[in-house]
């Protein structure tokens, strides 16, 4: 029997194994940032060790930066310190750090594919759930916590449990205007925010075949709003096609020996899932989220649930908190939802292909008086290249504001927030109660249905701009 892609590359990493007990996983690229890390150090300092593999770890400074006035001390004491806590870290155990404000500084997300750390058949974690967005190069790239990032550092290893596997196929044509977004929220509606729970989730089919590297990054991203441990996708062209010539790929020979091995680990044709969902590319349209999680989404030509639509009683109570805590009714037209602010940014739909769809449904309108649109790009690199091509002037003409780059208003961890009782169209992963800042409303959004919203005030796809 055949294996798939996330045993493949379990199996290669296997440092140790022990009938009923955890594997020891050798972990090829850890990356760290400010807001988990600093026990984790802290329990190196106590046990007087030292980072084992110091050049397989990366820093960022990304959740608690501020994404305008880097010229100027953080406002906040705590990010602040945690900020300084990260410098002195990296500093005594001889990390590499990327400073707020730097040439290669953003949210480590963008910023690992973008320098080509990430490749396929390697092991990835951070603290932080949304490394599951690695995937999307056939790597096995998931969350760990505080006591983990320590094993981590000092030994380049990782008890892990086994996962199970399931296959995920999106066949046919996406319609126009429906992006990768609009895939995962639309899986993560049918299966559940538990429905990929124990699970590594690979994404095949004829629509995951043609989409690029960023849209296959932003449904990866996701893939923990739906439960599961990690999601990844098969090495092919299109991949080795984005990490060619990127400074950390490898080069000449090197190149040619690591097409071949990244292309060998696809799932082998006699490999079994334990589990299979299959979705209709075809039958997607732009979806939106109307609740508190993630899997509270419908498609925007849609009206909001009643709780009495759901027979089980979990899911009834938390649609009847949810529209209490959203302020909004059963039966509302999804496009008479209005808004007051639009994010454009984050590790989920802050790269360049994300800010040029919203650049092209705002080019030459300008957005409703009286919103607020944030837009943020998920690395300075990123940043320079929109400027280089004109978004950024978009952006601004339209009455966008345009800022440096950061995790931002994806969490209320810096200081850009959205208001108590305000509603935001966002193009990050969770809309939790007060995700966004105390008493913030949050829909879950395509970078296109954002734009389009922020035109109109309402929630809107482009089409509805004709």
């Amino acid at each position: 029997m055949g294996f798939t892609l996330a045993e493949k590359v379990w199996n290669n990493h296997i440092v140790h194994h022990e009938d009923g007990s955890p594997d020891l996983l050798y972990i090829d690229l850890h990356l760290v940032n400010e807001v988990t890390s600093p026990q984790a150090f802290e329990g190196l300092r106590n046990a007087g060790r030292m980072v084992r593999r110091p050049e397989l770890t990366l820093a960022m400074e990304d959740h608690n930066v501020p994404t305008s006035g880097l010229d100027k001390p953080i406002d906040d004491p705590i990010s602040a310190l945690q900020v300084q806590t990260l410098r002195r870290n990296c500093a005594e155990f001889g990390v590499e750090l990327f400073k707020m404000g730097g040439e290669e500084q953003g949210i480590v997300h963008v910023v690992g594919p973008q320098l080509g750390l990430t490749q396929p058949g390697m092991t990835i974690v951070c603290g932080d759930s949304h490394t599951s967005t690695h995937g999307a190069f056939g790597a096995l790239a998931f969350g760990i916590g505080t006591s983990e990032a320590e094993h981590v550092l000092a030994t380049q290893t990782l008890p892990a449990a086994p996962f199970k596997t399931m296959a995920v196929n999106i066949e046919g044509e996406l319609p126009p205007g429906t992006s990768s977004k609009d895939v995962i929220l639309a899986l993560i509606a049918q299966i559940g925010t538990g429905g990929g729970q124990g699970y590594v989730l690979e994404y095949r089919g004829s629509a995951v075949e043609k989409m690029s590297m960023e849209a296959r990054m932003t449904m990866c991203n996701m893939s923990i709003e739906a439960g599961a441990r990690a999601g990844l996708i098969s090495p092919d062209r299109t991949t080795l096609d984005y990490l060619k010539g990127r400074l950390k790929s490898p080069q000449g020979e090197a190149w040619d020996e690591a097409e071949a091995l990244w292309l060998s680990l696809s799932t082998d044709p006699d490999a079994t899932f334990d589990a299979e969902v299959t979705l209709d590319a075809g039958s997607i349209a732009p979806y939106v989220t109307w609740g508190t999680n993630p899997g509270q989404g419908i498609p925007i030509t849609g009206s909001i649930p009643s709780p009495k639509d759901f027979e089980d009683e979990r899911e009834r109570k938390a649609a009847e908190r949810a529209l209490s805590y959203m302020g909004l009714e059963a039966g509302m037209a999804m496009k008479s939802v209005p808004v007051d602010t639009v994010f454009l940014g984050s590790c989920t739909n802050g790269r360049i292909e994300d800010l040029r769809t919203a650049a092209g449904v705002l080019n030459g309108r300008r957005i409703k008086p009286g919103m607020r649109m944030l837009v943020v790009p998920g690395s300075m690199k990123v940043k320079a290249q929109a400027e280089a091509e004109g978004l950024d002037q978009v952006f601004a003409d339209a009455g966008a504001e345009w800022r440096f780059a950061g995790c931002s208003m994806c969490l209320g961890m810096n200081p850009d927030q959205v208001g108590p009782g305000e509603r935001c169209a966002s193009t990050s992963n969770r809309n939790f109660e007060g995700r966004q800042g105390l008493g913030s409303r949050t829909h879950l959004v395509s970078p296109a249905v954002a734009a389009a919203t922020a035109i109109r005030g309402t929630i809107s796809t482009p089409a509805d701009l004709n």
